[in-house]
């Protein structure tokens, strides 16, 4: 799959557009349903180590939110709004 492809699936994700496409390619992830068995922490770690800066915090929320959606199947509506993963 060309990475264009790849960046347009991640977009499928709630609250994805195209710059945390871009984070979740940056990491290393070529598949939604590779974010399923992630870490949103860890992630959110990983992500401010790549770029050097310490992201805003949303981005774990976002983060969550994707992984819930990379995990079920037919997932609730409501909480495909990353908003509903804040601590």
């Amino acid at each position: 799959m060309q990475k264009r492809d790849i960046l347009k699936d991640f977009q499928r994700i709630p609250g994805v557009g195209k710059s945390i496409a871009q984070d979740f390619y940056d990491l290393g992830f070529t598949s939604v349903s590779e974010l399923a068995s992630q870490d949103a922490n860890e992630l959110y770690c990983r992500l401010n180590t790549v770029k050097g800066v310490k992201t805003c915090r949303c981005m774990l929320y976002v983060f969550r939110c994707a992984i819930y959606f990379a995990s079920n199947k037919n997932p609730d509506p409501i909480l495909l709004n990353w908003w509903m993963w804040k601590d």
